[in-house]
This record gives C-alpha cells, sequence and structure tokens, in this order.
C-alpha cells in the first residue's frame, strides 16, 4: 500500500538511522536523540509533543475523518556496548552502541510518518507515533512512566503495535503470532551468608561459596522437576561475587541473575519456588539468605486479532511466504506494558544480512541490520495504522 513512499523515503531512513547509530545515548539520556527527533518531526510538517517526565517523544498526525486512534511505537535508547564493526556509521561513543537496532525503529517510525503525513487526507482518525525512551533499562523501562505521562493521557489509543528487527529472519519476511511474542523477563539477587574462618580449618565455617553452590544447583532442578516440560522457563545466574582472599573461607556470597518465563501462571510459580529453595539450602547448610525478587517486564502477549491483521497485510505486501511460523522467545521487551493496558501487536522485522554466513544476535558488539529492510518495516507500519483505522471505525470486533 505505501511501497512508492517507502522507496522515496528509504534514502532517508538510512541517513537518520546512520545518524542515530553514530551518536546512541543510553537510557535516561536520550536528550540530543530526543532533539533529532523533534527537529525531524518538524521538517516533516508533523505535529509533536514531548514527555514531560522522560525523554520520550509523540508524534501526532490527523486525519482529515473523524475516527479511532493508532499507535506506533519505536524505541529510541542504546546499549552499554563497544562496537566492532567497521563501517563508516560505527558509534562515536565509547561503550555505547545500538546494538538492538533501536536506530532503525526510530528512523523507520519516522519514515513512516512521513508517508502517512503526505496521506492524511484518507487517513480516518488519528495515527500516534511513539518515540519511547529508556527501553534497555529492564526491570524498569520507560513505557510505564510514558503511558502515565499526562501528554501521553491525552492520545490514549484504541490500539497499538510495534516492531523490532530479527536477525534470525531474512529481509522480506515478518515474524508474527497470537499470544505470546516475548518473555517476562524479572531480576534475582540472592545474598548468602556464612561465616568466614581460615581455609585450613573449614569445620569451624560456614563456607558461603559452598551454600552458593548449592543453590545454583538447586536452582536449576526447579525449571527440570517443578515445570511442565511443554511450558518455557529458564533460570540464569549470570554474576557471582564475594570472598576476600584464595585462603579465606568466605562469609558472604552475592548471586545475580534472571528468570524469563512465557506465562504468568508459571512466573508465580517459579518465583514461589526460587525464594522457597533458596532459604531452605542455605538454612539446611547453616547459613541465611537475603532474596530481592524483582519483577520485570511482563511477557509480550499479542492479541490474536491484531496479530492477525499484522500478519495479513504483511502477506498482502509481500506475498504468502512472507509470515513463515515462529515461536516465541524468552527475551524481555517493555512493549509487553503495552498491551497489558491496550490491545494491540508486536511483530519481528527480518533484516538478516545475506553476505554474513553467521548472522550475529541482538545485543552483540557486531550487530548490524540490512538496511534495505527498513522499506519493508516502513511499509508495513503505514499500511497497519490505516487498515486498522478502518477496522476500528467499522466497529469491527477485532479486540478478541
Amino acid at each position: 500500500m505505501f511501497e512508492q513512499e517507502a522507496n522515496k523515503v528509504q534514502a532517508r531512513m538510512v541517513e537518520w538511522r546512520r545518524h542515530l547509530h553514530k551518536n546512541p545515548e543510553l537510557s535516561h539520556e536520550e536528550e540530543h536523540t530526543r532533539t533529532f527527533i523533534c527537529a525531524t518531526l518538524e521538517k516533516l510538517g508533523i505535529l509533536y509533543e514531548t514527555m514531560e517526565t522522560s525523554y520520550g517523544v509523540i508524534g501526532v498526525i490527523s486525519g482529515e475523518k473523524p475516527g479511532k486512534t493508532v499507535a506506533l511505537r519505536a524505541d529510541i535508547d542504546a546499549l552499554p556496548i563497544k562496537e566492532v564493526n567497521n563501517v563508516s556509521y560505527r558509534s562515536q561513543k565509547e561503550r555505547v552502541m545500538h546494538a538492538c537496532g533501536h536506530d532503525a525503529h526510530t528512523a523507520m517510525l519516522l519514515g513512516t510518518g512521513a508517508a502517512l503525513q503526505e496521506r492524511k487526507e484518507e487517513i480516518e482518525g488519528t495515527i500516534l507515533l511513539l518515540f519511547q525512551p529508556a527501553e534497555e533499562d529492564a526491570p524498569i523501562g520507560g513505557a510505564q512512566a510514558m503511558m502515565e505521562d499526562q501528554t501521553f493521557l491525552k492520545w490514549k489509543p484504541d490500539v497499538i503495535f510495534g516492531q523490532h528487527v530479527w536477525p534470525d529472519l531474512p529481509v522480506g519476511q515478518i515474524g508474527v503470532r497470537p499470544g505470546a511474542m516475548m518473555g517476562n523477563s524479572d531480576r534475582i539477587t540472592i545474598t548468602v551468608k556464612g561465616s568466614g574462618g581460615h581455609a585450613s580449618m573449614p569445620h569451624q565455617t560456614v563456607d558461603a561459596v559452598v551454600v552458593a553452590n548449592q543453590i545454583i544447583s538447586g536452582l536449576q532442578t526447579i525449571v527440570s522437576r517443578n515445570i511442565d516440560p511443554l511450558n518455557s522457563a529458564v533460570i540464569t545466574i549470570g554474576k557471582i561475587t564475594g570472598g576476600d582472599r584464595y585462603n579465606i573461607v568466605a562469609s558472604e556470597v552475592t548471586l545475580e541473575g534472571t528468570v524469563r518465563t512465557l506465562s504468568p501462571e508459571v512466573r508465580s510459580q517459579v518465583e514461589t519456588n526460587i525464594k522457597r529453595l533458596v532459604m531452605q539450602v542455605a538454612d539446611g547448610m547453616g547459613a541465611s539468605a537475603d532474596i530481592n525478587y524483582q519483577r520485570g517486564y511482563a511477557a509480550t502477549i499479542n492479541t490474536q486479532s491484531w496479530a492477525s491483521v499484522v500478519k495479513e497485510q504483511a502477506e498482502i505486501l509481500f506475498g504468502p511466504n512472507a509470515t513463515p511460523s515462529v515461536s516465541p522467545s524468552l527475551a524481555g521487551e517493555d512493549f509487553g506494558r503495552f498491551l497489558l493496558h491496550y490491545p494491540g501487536a508486536y511483530f519481528w522485522l527480518g533484516t538478516a544480512i545475506a553476505e554474513r554466513d553467521v548472522q550475529r544476535p541482538l545485543h552483540d558488539p557486531a550487530f548490524d541490520i540490512d538496511e534495505k529492510a527498513m522499506e519493508y518495516g516502513m511499509n508495513l507500519m503505514a499500511t497497519i495504522a490505516v487498515e486498522s483505522l478502518q477496522k476500528l471505525n467499522k466497529g469491527a470486533k477485532v479486540n478478541g
């Protein structure tokens, strides 16, 4: 539907994306990114408002016909990663990189806005361009603060869509499914407290390292022996801190990790089992433990009918093989919080670089995309927005 507009704006999207890639900003520091977004929207003739409580921006495209409101979201922050790509648009900031494609998301949403603004006389209602900060700041994120901001509350959408670049899919393919797309993402910090002493006299101590080791091993049995094998759960301890010297029994060890699940029921079950296991293991070995279980991003659960809209439009635009069957990912995504309050769908945009024998994953220091994919992403986002407004305004029952 927007093929010509996508082709027309492609060069500008590449330019915007490369500018953002060279000038990345971390969560809650997106000041210059916001300035760039606002300046670009102004050049495009798109009205916008800035968030009062964050670096978020909302572009507002008001159609010339009355109707409902659809929101399209892009995240704008980068990661604390040192880029290793040798490209002309390599990050100019030490240890800060757009390793998750948010630069492309922002550029595509600007391109989508440009196309919709040119054809706003055809639009039946309002389309919001949501530029969300702090998506990478798990488990806090920026979506909740954005939804609570007075600026956002003036433009509450009837449906919301988001897309994410996906190196596991080739350019021209879209990953979408009803139900869970991304997982619950929680964080755990466990502090084990024993009693120290000389390494040659362990009988006089309670070795926090040994207790921590038993806890780590025990945590894996929660997944293998407490959770239905047909459900999904991952418990990973990614950081261990403790001890003072090689010949001193450690009196305290801190474990930090993450818990990933798909369903709310399994999420609660895993949390309960972790807390019980940690306390029982520590107590059984003569130690004590404190556990901080912090719930983070909710699973990204697509509304079935809106996921169907994405699938249908992708196949119309890109062919019947454009939407292969995909399984959900246990990676976390702040967009899930939007879907707790508003119906909508989240989908993956194929961005694999054909010349690479091995695709580098998201959050990798060598991550990059095939920029040709941005035409597909812009075309699909604009089309979904227009088609969804038509369905909403016709009173179609698409909230199931």
